[in-house]
């Protein structure tokens, strides 16, 4: 500790010196750090209504997620799944559960969506999509069921752009109580 009092105090110059060095620096990183931006989330909707073939991150991850919908709302079950990492590293959270693999994923999906009625009508919405980097995306958003006893609530995803393609390898979906 005594070194260092000495070195503030000017006892020693080289190590004075040294500390301003070392201190102006930290200080010119933290004037561009704070200067940069925040990453924002980009409404999907947004994006959709700028441009419906939009080559961008926002507007390929919201392609699936339509196709998603599309597929369920015609009861393929299959279909829909195609927008899943088909890997048994895929996780699925929900219920205070998880779910390892895309298998494991699709058997809980026919379990607890035996027929068309149970399946009702998807909707996602409220979508709000953030890069991660070239390769990976942040979904948030809310989806509804509407059927005879309607349900919905709201889910993350974490998409990776795989062999060209965007999968989501991660699904977290909580049912809102109504």
């Amino acid at each position: 500790m005594a070194d260092t009092r000495s070195c503030l105090r000017g006892g020693n110059r080289l190590r004075s010196g040294a500390v301003a060095a070392m201190l102006v620096g930290a200080a010119a990183v933290l004037c561009v750090a704070a200067a940069e931006p925040a990453p924002s989330p980009v409404p999907a909707s947004a994006q959709e209504s700028a441009a419906p073939a939009d080559p961008g991150t926002a507007g390929e991850v919201t392609r699936v997620l339509r196709n998603q919908e599309a597929a369920w709302n015609s009861g393929d079950v299959e279909g829909f799944m195609r927008g899943y990492w088909n890997s048994p590293n895929l996780t699925f959270s929900s219920g205070g559960r998880v779910t390892r693999g895309w298998k494991e994923t699709l058997d809980g999906f026919k379990t607890r969506y035996p027929d068309r009625t149970a399946m009702g009508r998807l909707t996602f919405d409220n979508l709000e999509v953030t890069a991660l980097g070239s390769d990976a995306a942040l979904v948030l958003g809310a989806w509804r069921l509407e059927r005879d006893k309607p349900v919905g609530g709201v889910f993350s995803l974490v998409f990776r752009k795989i062999e060209g393609s965007w999968v989501i390898i991660h699904d977290h979906t909580s049912v809102k109580d109504e």
